[in-house]
């Protein structure tokens, strides 16, 4: 079997193809290869906007410092805590309800599958929100960021398109042989929409971890404060922190002042310490997107 040969055009399609897509990734790597950098280069030279490629005066004296913030440790304990639990009930949910809106004998399908859609076009707004919150009790409470969130219109459409995708002799066999919707879900349909659930895992777990507006109207408990309501604090506050930084340090004799805190390497290294975990955990969920988001595209 001979090999087809490339024409010219073909090739010169190529080359253009691979060199659009390797500038576009350089140019997504270069803000978080620019913040790194910024983070480890001496401060006044990274606060005067002189370190743009290549580090200068490496050290690493901004991520002891940032970490020795008072609630750091525990607001990051807390938004790890929120994008595990509530990712994965948002996970289970969407799976569930997704596969029972796909069964026929669910009780008033078609009123409860519309209802769900209606939630996705119309908000009461951030007042009503706010009252409801209120009166549930989900103020200074942790499951003001779990509750809210388990139950989500998309992703719930997401999982119902894929299992719609599956064979139903796949269904019928098992509750031939007895089984009930609980069994068909968990022996059957649970482990063939693995690649969707990894879709819908990723999307939540980075809108759980980027989350802060909730905790700025619904949080004043210091102790429940998230990782990303700290970075737009103090973000805002990055002056007053890096001097309290400075003479904390200072006064225990153990900071080079060639290295001192700026609001930049404040604002550098907790942005760095904020983005960090989603980018070391993105690529191992990435096998499955492509996989996941691609659902109805080949049917049969």
């Amino acid at each position: 079997m001979k090999k087809n040969k490339m024409t010219f055009g073909g090739i010169f399609f190529n080359i253009l193809n691979y060199t659009f897509y390797i500038l576009f990734t350089l140019l997504c790597i270069l803000p978080f290869y620019y913040l790194f950098i910024n983070t480890i280069s001496n401060n006044d030279l990274s606060s005067r906007g002189l370190v743009t490629f290549i580090p200068k005066g490496i050290h690493f004296g901004n991520y002891i410092q940032v970490l020795q913030i008072p609630g750091l440790l525990n607001s990051a304990c807390i938004s790890i805590l929120r994008t595990v639990i509530g990712a994965g009930l948002t996970i289970i949910a969407s799976a569930f309800l997704g596969f029972l809106f796909t069964k026929k004998a669910m009780w008033g399908r078609k009123f409860w599958y519309r209802f769900l859609i209606i939630t996705m076009y119309f908000n009461a707004g951030i007042i009503p929100w706010f009252i409801t919150m209120y009166n549930l009790k989900l103020t200074n409470n942790f499951l003001a960021y779990i509750l809210p969130s388990i139950v989500s219109p998309f992703f719930i459409i997401l999982v119902k398109t894929f299992v719609e995708s599956i064979p139903d002799a796949l269904q019928e066999s098992a509750e031939i042989d007895g089984a009930g919707y609980m069994r068909v879900f968990t022996s059957i349909i649970f482990p063939l929409i693995i690649p969707i659930l990894a879709t819908i895992a990723i999307f939540a777990a980075v809108w759980q971890w980027n989350s802060f507006i909730d905790t700025v109207f619904l949080v004043t408990d210091q102790s429940l404060f998230t990782l990303q309501f700290l970075l737009y604090k103090y973000l805002n506050e990055a002056t007053s922190l890096a001097a309290l930084i400075r003479n904390t340090s200072g006064s225990l004799g153990n900071i080079d002042m060639t290295n001192a805190q700026t609001p930049t390497s404040i604002r550098m290294t907790v942005s760095m310490i904020v983005v960090l975990p989603i980018l070391i955990v993105y690529p191992y969920f990435q096998k499955y997107f492509v996989k996941g988001i691609m659902i109805g595209a080949v049917k049969g």
